[in-house]
């Protein structure tokens, strides 16, 4: 259970939407305060009985003065069809001929790697105690380098560090920190701009605005040298920036005229971008010439909501909004995608989050996929071979009905006792899930936003926590420091 305090400040940050409509800066300065004072207060070591009893009585009067809050809608209960789940009824796709065999089969790509992988880590998970790690010298290691703490012990957090509010009644559907970054932050906003943020030397600032975007800002990517950002909008354009002055080095406008929902680059190569539509295309783009690269686009379902490749750049995942996740081999030569499997996680719920990871712990190396999708889940999925199948692994009850929701991967986990993922709600919380706890698998839960939590992110040491919601705040979380 949060803290007291926080549950105090969380009722105060549902309330302060009615505080001096007209001046939002002010409800930003309230809630800081209220957050600093609260926490000093917390110190001082009073019985949690008082607390409690303070905490009813705040609600009451902030009720008698602005009247009740609405309930946020209960979870439904609508759930992931298992049938559709399963491998074997993911689909293949054989859009070339030439990749069929003599008999017109599609000829096998080898499972290698995944496959392996996968299978090894299954037999040493599924003969292990439950909740404990698989039993290897690199387990000890682990243990010793997290300090032989709980899971909920290393993601314990101080408090708010600092709130941004410069796109105050707009939302902001993305934030992240910078590659290998503790203090570089980014994200954008449905009011048309991006802002770049540094959180380090204090105070807290907006280093530059990106301005140039005619409509809504729906998805950005920072390279992998952090000097350039790509942004996409329902203006119908992809731009990039130069992150240093905030210039725009180039347009590159949809040949279609259709919103641009989404991008990430290529890990292996960032000259190139794939980028994702409303009207159901898949784009890998060279931003140096803005070129679209032949053959290196494909057609969904739907919308295309969400995009992820693995480590290596050989697969990328797409989600639309439909409920379908599609895979598609990458050919790292020449930029040319081929589709290879589909998997429809609930026919008609969107997919607005994907994530690879290589391994979701130290211990247990399984490639696996995070995504998040308006079934009141969050999905956890096994990779189990080189076409990118999915197999479900776990489940982890959130409210999500509507909102465009994202989640990630604790960067760190390998080096934690346990594997922990990090999710926006509508409910206007953080939550943390220990991916490897099979009962009570939320570790903690942070309040203080005001609206649905649409994105988080984790600076590369795991020492801050930046999450935005659908009002236009961003919250700057602090680690407990050990």
């Amino acid at each position: 259970m949060a803290a007291v305090w926080q549950q105090v400040l969380a009722v105060d940050a549902r309330y302060n939407a009615y505080r001096t409509p007209t001046f939002p800066q002010f409800r930003t300065q309230y809630i800081r305060r209220r957050s600093q004072l609260l926490r000093e207060n917390a110190k001082c070591g009073f019985e949690p009985g008082l607390r409690r009893q303070y905490l009813r009585l705040r609600s009451q009067l902030l009720a008698l003065r602005y009247g009740p809050l609405s309930e946020q809608s209960s979870f439904r209960a609508s759930s992931v069809r298992s049938s559709r789940t399963t491998l074997d009824r993911m689909e293949d796709f054989e859009e070339d001929p030439r990749a069929q065999g003599a008999r017109g089969h599609r000829r096998s790509v080898s499972r290698g790697s995944y496959q392996l992988q996968a299978q090894m880590n299954r037999a040493v998970y599924d003969e292990r105690p439950p909740g404990s790690l698989v039993p290897t010298s690199v387990a000890e290691a682990s243990r010793a380098m997290a300090g032989d703490t709980t899971l909920s012990e290393n993601y314990a957090f101080a408090g708010m560090h600092h709130i941004f509010d410069q796109h105050v009644d707009s939302a902001v559907p993305r934030l992240q920190f910078a590659n290998d970054d503790k203090h570089l932050l980014a994200c954008c906003s449905l009011d048309g701009t991006l802002s770049i943020m540094t959180l380090s030397p204090p105070p807290p600032t907006v280093k530059v605005t990106l301005k140039g975007h005619a409509g809504p800002v729906t998805d950005f990517a920072w390279s992998l040298s952090n000097d350039i950002i790509v942004s996409t909008s329902k203006d119908g354009t992809l731009r990039i920036w130069n992150t240093e002055d905030g210039r725009c080095i180039r347009e590159v406008a949809d040949p279609e005229g259709s919103e641009l929902l989404c991008c990430t680059f290529q890990p292996m190569n960032n000259n190139l971008t794939v980028v994702g539509n409303s009207k159901h295309h898949l784009q890998v783009v060279n931003i140096s010439t803005g070129k679209k690269v032949k053959g290196g686009s494909s057609k969904l379902t739907g919308r295309v909501l969400s995009l992820s490749f693995d480590a290596p750049g050989r697969i990328l995942w797409a989600g639309d909004d439909r409920g379908s996740i599609f895979s598609f081999l990458f050919d790292m030569a020449t930029g040319k995608l081929t589709k290879a499997k589909r998997l429809v996680v609930n026919e008609g719920s969107p997919i607005s989050s994907i994530s690879a990871r290589s391994w979701i712990s130290r211990e247990a190396r399984d490639p696996s996929l995070l995504v998040n999708t308006c079934v009141n889940k969050l999905l956890l999925y096994r990779v189990v071979d080189n076409e990118g199948t999915l197999q479900l692994k776990r489940s982890f009850p959130i409210q999500h009905g509507s909102q465009p929701l994202h989640s990630i991967f604790c960067p760190l986990m390998s080096f934690r006792q346990g594997a922990c993922v990090v999710t926006g709600s509508e409910d206007a919380c953080v939550y943390f899930f220990d991916v490897e706890r099979n009962t009570k698998a939320i570790v903690n839960k942070l309040q203080g936003h005001s609206g649905p939590v649409l994105d988080v992110s984790f600076n590369c040491d795991e020492s801050l926590l930046a999450s935005s919601d659908a009002t236009g705040m961003v919250i700057i979380w602090r680690r407990e420091q050990k």
